[in-house]
């Protein structure tokens, strides 16, 4: 009796969540699929969230790469590189890469991730300007903002920071410049975001607050900055790092339901049958994640699916974690809480820590931490298991150590706890 076709699998990109999809489908089920990965950039899957570190020269090409290519190889994968699909025919099941080469598919997951967003403003395609998204975009910061090079870092997020981190590390002189009044304003409250800017400038990163950009000066390379205000900024070099949007591009083209990025249900279904899609270029439930987490949780439970299990996504509650020149900063849940939330905080300016939390009902709802994170995912697991803080109100804030009352199981160690920067 002849055996069964192996059904044909086909992910679209090759990042973070691809590389933990396939991983975990030769966990549970080997050789169940007959897969093709097709990836944009010319080399394997690798850490994104160490892309900062890469920059800074605290971790080498070796520390960020996830799995080889004989790795794919050997488990009879078809990896793709350097030749990224251009078209998705959802009728008869077949994507055309760059190359012009065609595949035949069964069964397609989009895993393309995100794309930088680039600034509308007028001399943003003046040489000298980058983004901060990737290994090419690493290796061009590397060449250009060398000892002594003046950076501007547009953007006071995640990323603005992280890219202003490693820009620093390489001995640039860099200014980081947001619109906002504060740093990290979604993840952060003022009192948290003061301790950061303090240890940002501490470690040689100017901060420049409440400067919106409205032109890279330049006639032929970038020069500086112009400000709405009438300011001005000289720079060598200008990196634009003010977030990521899904690259759900493709997905729309082949039919597939698109709002901020490809719609999916709880079983990462996308509105067309045998179409699924996961990480960053994912809508669930209104919420396009650009964290690492979510996107591994996506990807697991996709894997158990397609081998014939259960697996669902019901959403996270967000968390973000990083570190600026070692020190750790950590935000989990409701930040801002509402007028029936309390709020309790601990202010060691001296000391360079800073903890907040919100209380609501006698339940903890949002946490930041600053300077020390230690009990990070202790927090967390308080939040989404929504657990009781009744008898331990007055001692959380000091941390699991003084909070022997409260029953809770050791929380997992949670390296997927940061931005797929």
């Amino acid at each position: 009796m002849a055996a069964r076709r192996r059904e044909r699998l086909l992910v679209i990109g090759h990042g973070m969540a691809a590389a933990r999809l396939v991983d975990a489908l030769d966990r549970l089920d080997p050789g169940a699929f007959a897969v093709t990965i097709v990836g944009a950039e010319p080399v394997p899957a690798y850490n994104r969230v160490l892309l900062s570190a890469l920059l800074a020269g605290e971790a080498s090409h070796d520390d960020i790469a996830l799995r080889d290519v004989a790795w794919h190889e050997a488990r009879g994968m078809s990896l793709i590189m350097g030749d990224p699909v251009v078209a998705v025919d959802a009728s008869h099941r077949t994507a055309r890469l760059a190359s012009g080469l065609a595949i035949g598919f069964d069964r397609c997951v989009f895993a393309t991730g995100s794309e930088p967003v680039r600034l509308p403003l007028p001399g943003m395609d003046l040489p000298g300007v980058m983004t901060f998204r990737d290994l090419a975009d690493v290796a061009a910061m590397e060449r250009a903002a060398a000892e002594g090079q003046r950076v501007a870092v547009i953007g006071g997020g995640l990323l603005g920071i992280e890219a202003a981190h490693g820009l620093a590390r390489r001995g640039a002189k860099v200014t980081l410049v947001h619109v906002m009044d504060r740093l990290m304003e979604r993840q952060l409250d003022a009192g948290a975001a003061r301790v950061l800017k303090r240890e940002l400038e501490r470690k040689g990163v100017a901060v420049a607050l409440g400067r919106q950009s409205i032109a890279v000066t330049g006639t032929d390379r970038a020069t500086g900055l112009a400000f709405a205000d009438g300011g001005s900024l000289s720079a060598d070099v200008v990196v634009a790092a003010v977030g990521i949007r899904p690259n759900a591009a493709l997905a729309k083209d082949a039919g597939l339901a698109v709002a901020r990025g490809i719609l999916i249900d709880d079983a990462m279904q996308a509105s067309l049958p045998g179409f699924h899609a996961i990480g960053e270029c994912a809508e669930h439930r209104g919420v396009a994640y650009g964290l690492v987490e979510p996107a591994y949780a996506q990807a697991d439970a996709l894997a158990r699916r397609l081998c014939g299990g259960e697996g669902r996504f019901e959403g996270l509650v967000l968390a973000t974690n990083l570190k600026v020149s070692g020190v750790p900063v950590f935000s989990a849940g409701a930040i801002e809480g509402d007028a029936d939330a309390e709020i309790v905080t601990l202010d060691d300016r001296a000391g360079g820590v800073y903890r907040k939390l919100v209380i609501k009902a006698g339940k903890l709802i949002g946490c930041v931490l600053v300077g020390e994170a230690e009990d990070s995912l202790w927090y967390l697991d308080l939040i989404r298991r929504a657990v009781d803080i009744g008898p331990v109100r007055g001692e959380l804030v000091h941390g699991r150590a003084y909070c022997g009352a409260l029953e809770t199981p050791a929380p997992e160690a949670a390296a997927a706890l940061q931005v797929a920067a």
